[in-house]
């Protein structure tokens, strides 16, 4: 949960997975991993400060997993990628955090017909890593913005070093950032 860099080095694009106004006037990002517990708990946390400061507060999600501890990490990502193809980031995104100990790819599958993808297609882009390059940008430019685990988050750009801990800092921390 330690950021060492200045500041978040990767600009937003417009492809983004993000959640609120475009105009919002304050910006946080996580770099997260669908099989860390501590990026779970931050979860509940980022749902809380879009409830609390709604159209305000912009959140963007971007992959970061540590397949090291984490072995199921990658795959899944690739599965919120590969329902955000067929417009379903946020459903996929939502059943994976919450069934964090179930990232196997049978899981992976349960989850896709449970959102009525079109799992052919979906196996399909699993099993050709169709979308790894994004994985690998976001994790590339987490690297570059000092991240070295998950969650890592970033509000305007600048690192918030409390992570999955923040709690009730990361809502003071989004609060004081608005103007």
């Amino acid at each position: 949960m330690r950021q060492v860099a200045a500041g978040l080095d990767q600009p937003l694009r417009s492809d983004e997975h993000a959640l609120g106004a475009p105009t919002a006037p304050v910006t946080l990002v996580l770099y997260g991993d669908y099989e860390s517990g501590a990026c779970g708990r931050a979860h509940g946390n980022v749902r809380r400060a879009l409830a609390e400061y709604g159209d305000r507060l912009l959140f963007v999600y971007r992959h970061f997993p540590v397949t090291q501890v984490h072995p199921h990490s990658q795959q899944a990502a690739e599965a919120a990628e590969a329902a955000g193809s067929q417009g379903l980031f946020w459903q996929m995104h939502e059943r994976l955090l919450a069934n964090q100990a179930s990232l196997d790819a049978g899981c992976l599958v349960e989850y896709a017909c449970d959102l009525g993808l079109d799992t052919h297609r979906f196996l399909r882009e699993l099993a050709g890593h169709v979308h790894i390059e994004r994985i690998c940008e976001d994790m590339l430019g987490g690297r570059r913005s000092g991240v070295e685990a998950a969650p890592a988050f970033f509000i305007n750009g600048e690192p918030f070093a409390e992570g999955a801990q923040a709690g009730d800092a990361l809502l003071v921390a989004v609060g004081r950032a608005m103007p």
